[in-house]
């Protein structure tokens, strides 16, 4: 099983991630509710999938330990059958590599409200004022001159 603390420490302060528990026990994370990592939370087959672009799913398959991700290898999704199948630094770029994808497909609106979520919650924890909110008026304010 991979080290779902460490798994959380990596996907969770992406811009938007949000976790949940899938088909019983598997922990599912998301962005803009896709799927760009999971992770089973009891023994299985496999400790972790996650999607990944055509070229590194090409070479990751080629690996031992490593295989296309039952379901959703027609995705470009690979599968870990151990932690110990890729070093914890290469995997934490493929994970961040992995939302990129997911993200890049969300609708523009969606990753914009994205941002702008992540963006308030750096403002607040900084103590500095996030972006100013245009409200109806100020826009119709504008417009007018």
């Amino acid at each position: 099983m991979i080290d779902i603390d460490w798994l959380r420490k990596i996907c969770l302060p992406l811009p938007g991630a949000t976790e949940q528990i899938q088909w019983g026990y598997d922990l599912v994370v998301k962005v803009g509710g896709k799927m760009f990592a999971v992770a089973p939370l009891e023994p299985a087959p496999v400790c972790l999938s996650f999607k990944c672009s055509d070229e590194s799913f090409a070479e990751l398959t080629e690996r031992p330990k490593i295989i296309p991700a039952p379901y959703l290898a027609r995705a470009k999704w690979v599968a870990l059958e151990s932690p110990d199948a890729i070093t914890r630094g290469e995997l934490s770029e493929l994970l961040c590599a992995s939302y990129e994808l997911v993200f890049a497909k969300l609708a523009k609106r969606t990753q914009e409200e994205l941002k702008g979520e992540a963006s308030r919650k750096k403002s607040k924890r900084s103590g500095k004022p996030g972006p100013k909110k245009k409200t109806r008026k100020s826009v119709h304010r504008k417009n007018k001159n």
